[in-house]
This record gives C-alpha cells, structure tokens and sequence, in this order.
C-alpha cells in the first residue's frame, strides 16, 4: 500500500517552552497529483533522462502551446519532492530528470485502475 498524506501535529511541552512540530508524509501515488503533473511523469518515464528543456518541448508539443518555466519547473520540483521523480546533474547548467521506482509503480497502479473502467 502506498503512503498516504498524513497531517498530524503534536505539541511537546518541556521546561523551556512548548514546541509543536509538524509531521508531513507526502502520497507516492497519483491521486492528488494534477493532470499536467501526471502529463509530466509519462513524458519523464518515456523518455531516458531528459532535461526540464527536453521535457518543456515535448509537452509544449502535446498541449500545442508554450509552456513558461513558471509553471514547468515548480510541478518538476513537486514529481521530485514526492520522490515519483529523481533529479540529477548532466552538467552545472542542466538537470535530467528520471522516472523513480515509486514513480513506476504509482504509473502500474494508476494504469491497473484505469483499467477497471475502460478497456481501449
């Protein structure tokens, strides 16, 4: 079963002073993720590492408009960050991006899903 979104806040109380602390467990599946995230992820695990440039034209092909760092690389950041993604260095210039194994197995579940309600 896949990690799940888990909020929960505690509150220690020590001589000092009280401290909250704030616990995140971010989903490795594909449920909150948006549909242009989800268009991202099968473009990354399509392709053999591409740079954020190489995944910026591909996706710019599909939608059949520009696509501005804005929006490409802060939903990149969001695939790494639940670790759906990884993100290395192909120079000191440009990252690469690869499809994790949290990644595929959130694409194999989300497929199976699909499946359940239509077959093409």
């Amino acid at each position: 079963m896949a990690p799940f979104y888990l909020h929960s806040a505690k509150t220690y109380n020590s001589p000092w002073k009280e401290v909250k602390c704030s616990i995140v467990e971010y989903s490795r599946n594909m449920d909150d993720l948006t549909g242009f995230q989800r268009d991202l992820l099968y473009v990354i695990a399509g392709a053999n590492r591409p740079s954020g440039q190489d995944v910026k034209e591909e996706i710019e092909e599909y939608y059949e408009s520009e696509i501005n760092h804005g929006r490409l690389y802060p939903n990149l950041d969001t695939l790494v960050n639940k670790e759906l993604v990884e993100k290395g260095e192909l120079d000191r210039r440009t990252n690469y991006y690869a499809i994790s194994d949290a990644g595929e197995q959130a694409m194999q579940d989300r497929q199976e899903w699909e499946d359940q309600y239509v077959e093409l």
